[in-house]
């Protein structure tokens, strides 16, 4: 029908399509639109009732590098706008757009008005705004898709909320929703509104910020539902609701990452009535640690079964006896440190088994395991006992287990030699995972055909393993830390045709490399003793990531950088090698995915080609101790990603290019470092507030530091390091990191795993002069500050005690003066600090960690104090002058005491002369005494004379 030709064309005519997928819809006359792509009409009246034009959804897995799966969804995806010519196709039924790319914009509301609409799905489809609730008019619609408009539940992009659901009331012919990634965190109403669904057959809301489980319900309307899907959702730590063990009808239960907590309600028996039940998931919910809520399972056919981190413990694994239908049993990251019980030995059904990450502690593989073993006939198919501490060696039991296609023993203590009877009836093992073990592999000769095989750290040298060849359907091969010291086959290339992802690093592997297979996406083949010029890349390459360091390459870049034509290398390390000569001028513009770039410790001379400005996606740049010299060009402004920027120990001349600060915004590690950089440091790196690491030391800058540090929003406590301020890149299993050689308490090291907790400004060895500017004390979580071997004059601020997380300090070699603050004694984490050679005076803070250091972090000032040998004098009065006042006093005390002694006798004298005048006898007795007392007194007035005048 020509009005709806028309309209599809309009609808079009909206969309942009990159990928040609509408090439079909055509304007000619005669074109019948029911044989266009995506479209189908009713073969009776020949209306367009269906438009089917999702996306295809593009598997990260598939993909090299993140840039390749970005181009994968442009590819897949219309965008652009939805046309209402829509509204002449009266009798559409069928509307899928999912998994294409909206642009954030609003679900047109129009969409509403198509009422014969049956089928809706939008699902991933990057649309915004708010769901109009004139969706509830489509009453005849029986699936609704709203699923998360993004590829991923966190990808960045605003989730839609919705302050209710009331508008979904009136579907009530809906038997499938999915309203998963939306913000439902408002609509308390959800369930009493999906309670009025009584045809939903199907429910998703997983991640949907859902708070309100709503336990206690009067009549439960959803007697159909066969799925649902309530994870990753937060209930505060509730109980499991009654409701959810009334639907008896389910098949497919989530409650994964609910925050349900035990036991479950008493008036419920669990588990018992769901016999239809066969998928259950359930990770991360610890009321499933209990023996009660698991033998409630004995009664279902269960297929799938996922109770991992729940806390499971061994104890209640007895309970799962029962589950004869189960062929998936997920335990990973329990409780479980004892054997698996041997009645676990009747799941004869059971193809796939993680036991991984629980504390099985020091048990050997065979005793864990020993269920399995004695079942002869088991069907397992996956193995997985990864990331526990099982010791011994491998059994040769473990061959009772014939159907065996993916064993992973990885990380764990096993130890002893591997021989081929372990392995003698795996003749279906296609995935092999044993890394991080201490095995010794010897005589060798596996029946199987390998697809995927680690074997990281085990002993397969010294000797290449031929056996190794035999392997050709191997698409992944780790064998890096293997102590292999021999050369590496000339025909070792050719043996793989289907070879992608290969890791033969750490190794003592000799000799040349002549060529790198285009199958290539993942070559490692770093801290090796390879030799010769580097290799070409052929046109054809797939390679995403290329490490060659750390092995002693010789000759010049061009021949690699410029023999590649392709445009999928994400990662190239040649670091640590003996590589010499120029950059290349040219060749650079083909590497537009190019993320990671580190040529640091070789022998490169001249300057930096301005051509490198063209790597728009580089998030790392390292040439550190090179022979590098010249200016900066100015065209890598353009790398407006770039996080790392590494130039140290080489000998580029100039000032600091004001664009660092304006134009590289994103920056977080600057290290510029023994360089022979000029002239003042510009304020506009002030605009770097993401930078955790600035290191300028050992060049001929002068003039203040910038008081505008205070910006720096990540030293100073404000921000958050995200996870990607370490550059790494997951491809497969591989991460390609950044490390960064930094000086830190006066000694070099190499950071790469912890980078991101390393947080450093190092200003040392220049010529600036000038005060520390007391704003530079606001970068509170800095780890290191080093000003030391500047000509830097005043005090240190007072406030430099609000630095708490100071660990180590430098000032030294200045003409710093004044008293050192008291407030250093309140950085309780230094464990390097030094300010000799200034000018400070005064007694050193007293503090657990200053009086820690020895007398050389001092030394060179006119300090005193504990840690020095020189006390600090006390101020005191004139010793002679104390002396004299101490007796003076001690005198006039003594004369008032004879004083009032001659006066009293003198009192009682008159008091008794009356008397003496009227008795004899006293008078005899008085005169007496008197005689006696004259001689007590002139012998108290001599000693007292005595001690004023020191002579009697």
């Amino acid at each position: 029908m020509d009005d709806e030709r028309q309209a599809l064309l309009q609808f079009k005519h909206g969309l942009i399509d990159d990928a040609g997928r509408l090439a079909s819809w055509v304007t000619e006359e005669n074109s019948d639109c029911c044989k266009w792509a995506g479209i189908a009409c009713d073969n009776v009246t020949g209306h367009v009732h269906k438009i089917h034009l999702p996306g295809k959804y593009c598997y990260f897995a598939d993909y090299t590098s993140e840039k390749a799966y970005e181009e994968c969804w442009k590819q897949r995806r219309l965008r652009g706008d939805l046309s209402p010519s829509l509204l002449n196709l009266k009798q559409l039924k069928h509307l899928d757009l999912s998994l294409n790319d909206f642009g954030e914009k609003q679900i047109p509301r129009f969409v509403g008005s198509l009422r014969n609409l049956r089928y809706l799905n939008l699902s991933r489809s990057r649309f915004g705004g708010t769901v109009p609730p004139q969706l509830g008019n489509l009453s005849e619609l029986r699936t609704l898709g709203l699923g998360s408009f993004y590829e991923s539940f966190y990808e960045s992009g605003e989730p839609i909320s919705m302050m209710n659901m009331q508008w979904l009331s009136g579907l009530r012919f809906l038997h499938h929703l999915d309203m998963s990634g939306l913000d439902l965190s408002k609509a308390i109403d959800w369930f009493q509104v999906i309670n009025t669904l009584p045809s939903l057959v199907e429910l998703h809301l997983s991640y949907c910020h859902l708070m309100h489980i709503h336990p206690h319900v009067a009549s439960l309307n959803l007697t159909s539902l066969s799925v649902l899907d309530l994870s990753i959702n937060y209930f505060g730590n509730s109980l499991v609701p009654q409701w959810i063990f009334s639907l008896t009808s389910l098949v497919s239960l989530d409650l994964s990452w609910c925050d349900f907590h035990g036991p479950i309600p008493s008036s419920s028996e669990g588990f018992h009535n769901m016999t239809s039940l066969r998928l259950l998931y359930v990770r991360g919910s610890s009321f499933m640690n209990s023996s009660f809520v698991l033998k409630g399972l004995s009664g279902s056919n269960l297929v799938s079964l996922d109770i991992s981190d729940c806390g499971v413990s061994s104890l209640a694994l007895d309970s799962l006896h029962n589950l004869t239908s189960l062929q998936s049993l997920d335990l990973s990251s329990n409780q479980l440190t004892r054997a698996i019980p041997k009645s676990l030995g009747n799941l004869c059904n059971l193809r796939e088994i993680d036991l991984s990450a629980n504390n099985f502690g020091n048990i050997s593989l065979t005793f864990l395991l020993e269920s399995f073993f004695e079942c002869k006939s088991s069907s397992l198919e996956k193995l997985s006992v990864s990331n526990n501490r099982l010791n011994g060696t491998l059994p040769d039991s473990l061959g009772l287990l014939s159907n065996l296609v993916h064993l992973d023993i990885s990380n764990n203590l096993l130890m002893g030699v591997v021989t081929d009877a372990p392995f003698s009836n795996l003749n279906n093992l296609k995935v092999l995972n044993g890394r991080g073990n201490n095995l010794i592999l010897a005589n060798w000769n596996p029946h199987f055909r390998l697809e995927r095989l680690f074997l990281n750290s085990w002993d397969i040298g010294p000797q290449f393993p031929l056996w190794l060849l035999q392997q050709s359907d191997l698409r992944e091969l780790e064998i890096s830390n293997t102590n292999i010291s021999s050369t590496m086959p000339h025909s070792f290339c050719g043996s793989f045709p289907n070879l992608e992802h290969l890791d033969m690093s750490q190794n003592h592997i000799q000799g040349r490399l002549l060529g790198i297979p285009s199958t290539l996406s993942i070559l490692d083949l770093s801290h090796n003793k390879f030799i010769g010029q580097l290799p070409e890349l052929s046109n054809s390459s797939l390679i995403y990531i290329l490490d060659l360091s750390y092995n002693s390459f010789e000759g010049m870049l061009h021949k690699l950088i410029c023999s590649y034509g392709g445009k999928q290398l994400g990662v190239l390390n040649l670091a640590n090698n003996h590589l010499s000569g120029g950059i290349p001028n040219q060749c650079w513009e083909r590497y537009e995915w190019l993320e990671f770039l580190s040529l640091e410790n070789n022998n490169l001379s001249g300057g930096i080609p301005r051509t490198m400005g063209s790597l728009y996606s580089l998030s790392s740049l390292n040439m550190c101790n090179n022979k590098l010299s010249g200016r900066l060009p100015s065209s890598l402004k353009n790398l407006i990603y770039l996080r790392f920027l590494q130039l140290a120990g080489n000998k580029f001349v100039g000032r600091i290019p004001t664009w660092l600060g304006t134009k590289i915004t994103f920056l977080s590690i600057l290290n510029l470092r023994s360089n022979n950089f000029r002239l003042f440091i510009p304020r506009e790196l002030c605009y770097l507030t993401r930078i955790h690491i600035l290191d300028l030391a050992h060049n001929n800058l002068s003039g203040n530091i910038p008081r505008c540090f205070k910006n720096f929003t990540i030293l100073a406590g404000k921000g958050y390091i995200s996870d990607d301020i370490i550059f790494s890149n997951y491809i497969g299993y591989k991460y390609a990191s950044g490390s960064a050689s930094l000086v830190m308490k006066g000694r070099e090291d190499t950071y790469s795993t912890i980078l991101s907790l390393v947080l450093i400004v190092d200003l040392s060895s220049n010529n600036l002069t000038g005060h520390i500017p007391s704003e530079l004390m606001a970068l509170h979580s800095l780890l290191s500050l080093n000003l030391s071997r500047n000509q830097l004059t005043g005090s240190i601020p007072k406030n430099i005690g609000d630095m708490k997380s100071l660990v180590s300090f430098d000032v030294s070699l200045n003409q710093l003066s004044g008293e050192l603050p008291v407030s250093l004694s309140s950085l309780n984490f230094l464990s390097s600090f030094n300010v000799s050679y200034n000018n400070f005076t005064g007694r050193v803070p007293t503090s657990t960690q200053l009086q820690s250091f020895t007398e050389s972090s001092f030394c060179g000032n006119k300090l005193c104090g504990d840690p020095l040998p020189e006390s600090c004098a006390v101020a005191v009065p004139d010793a002679h002058h104390e002396d004299e006042e101490e007796k003076g006093g001690a005198h006039v005390a003594d004369l008032g005491l004879i004083t009032s002694t001659v006066f009293g006798l003198i009192a009682g004298f008159w008091v008794v002369v009356v008397p003496l005048i009227v008795s004899t006898r006293w008078r005899i007795e008085y005169f007496g005494f008197l005689r006696e007392l004259k001689y007590m007194i002139c012998d108290v007035i001599c000693k007292y004379w005595c001690n004023v005048f020191h002579k009697c």
